[in-house]
């Protein structure tokens, strides 16, 4: 095998791996999201003959894999995360990257995810006693993110948005865990000696990260502050657990919807949360789960769809304002 310093990744995998063999992972989604111009790779994708009717998303990241000519191999899941997520593998082995397939298991089968990750330690040439070093290595970083959404929801110290960016970051943990870990614990500090935030509205976000990120400003200048970000959460896998295969079983992303709906009624009650924003990305079969969303959730929902990186709209924002007033009269 090859050795290569950077990986991509198409969403969280068990990281672990890559770490234990040296290489350094990159989420391309996160790459894609923070480049100057989010918009431009969407269309360079469009003119190497993405359909407009795709997620953005997944035109982000082949546009982003093209334009680094030092990312030569990319593990994509196959099952757990998007159904296009097959042929972007098509596009980019045409264009001369290394694909490796990781699968989640529907069903959380153990067993089954089991035989992924050690097909990806085969891969990469690692044991298991080196992933679990790997796995202590990232939990210290994980513990500070945890205690960074303890902050968010229980002493309201945190807004929304860096809630939201130090989880999702713990997906790559931006390729330095320990450059990573210090500034999660430099935030900490600042953090915890800032007076409690002041929003009456206690929100909800679940469904994948927003690919407007300016969301969770203008919810609270409106009054409302998102408390839980299920997804993002979900990415700093918050389970003391030492079997690594059982942090991936618990880790709800990739799974049901109906198994994911635990977690969520459970960090909503905890949260006290007073209603929800269920955000759905355009062309996403996941779309199709806002039904069974509204059924079971006992709170107020509202969809929020999202297309084309940028700002919110003017629609979604006249949407967002009432479903804020609604709640504040509901109170």
């Amino acid at each position: 095998m090859c050795t290569l310093d950077k990986v991509g990744i198409t969403t969280t995998i068990p990281v672990e791996v890559v770490y234990a063999a040296g290489w350094r992972p990159v989420d391309l989604n996160n790459v894609f999201i923070t480049s100057t111009d989010p918009r431009l790779l969407v269309e360079e994708a469009e003119t190497a003959g993405y359909p407009r009717n795709v997620c953005a998303w997944i035109k982000g990241i082949y546009a982003t894999v093209l334009r680094d000519k030092d990312l030569r191999t990319v593990i994509a899941v196959t099952q757990g995360d998007c159904s296009n997520t097959h042929a972007l593998m098509e596009t980019l082995q045409l264009a001369g990257r290394r694909i490796i397939p990781f699968a989640y298991p529907f069903d959380r089968d153990y067993d089954f995810l089991k035989l992924q990750i050690e097909k990806l330690m085969a891969y990469f040439g690692v044991d298991w006693h080196q992933v679990r070093e790997a796995k202590a290595r990232l939990d210290r970083v994980r513990r500070l993110v945890w205690e960074l959404d303890r902050l968010t929801w229980e002493e309201n110290r945190v807004g929304g948005w860096d809630n939201h960016y130090f989880q999702v970051g713990c997906s790559d943990f931006e390729g330095n865990p320990e450059e990573f870990g210090a500034r999660v614990a430099g935030f900490l500090e600042r953090a915890k000696s800032t007076p409690p935030r002041k929003e009456a509205i206690r929100l909800g976000y679940i469904g994948v990260p927003p690919i407007c990120g300016d969301i969770y400003a203008y919810l609270e200048a409106q009054g409302a502050r998102v408390v839980y970000n299920e997804t993002q959460r979900q990415f700093a896998t918050p389970f003391e657990v030492e079997d690594l295969v059982e942090q991936y079983r618990l880790y709800s992303y990739p799974y049901g919807i109906f198994y994911r709906l635990e977690d969520i009624k459970r960090e909503l009650k905890r949260r006290e949360v007073h209603g929800v924003i269920h955000y759905v990305q355009s062309f996403c079969f996941r779309q199709i789960e806002d039904l069974i969303v509204r059924h079971e959730l006992p709170i107020p929902v509202l969809t929020v769809e999202g297309d084309k990186p940028g700002r919110v709209d003017a629609r979604t924002r006249i949407r967002l304002d009432a479903f804020v007033e609604m709640l504040a009269q509901r109170r």
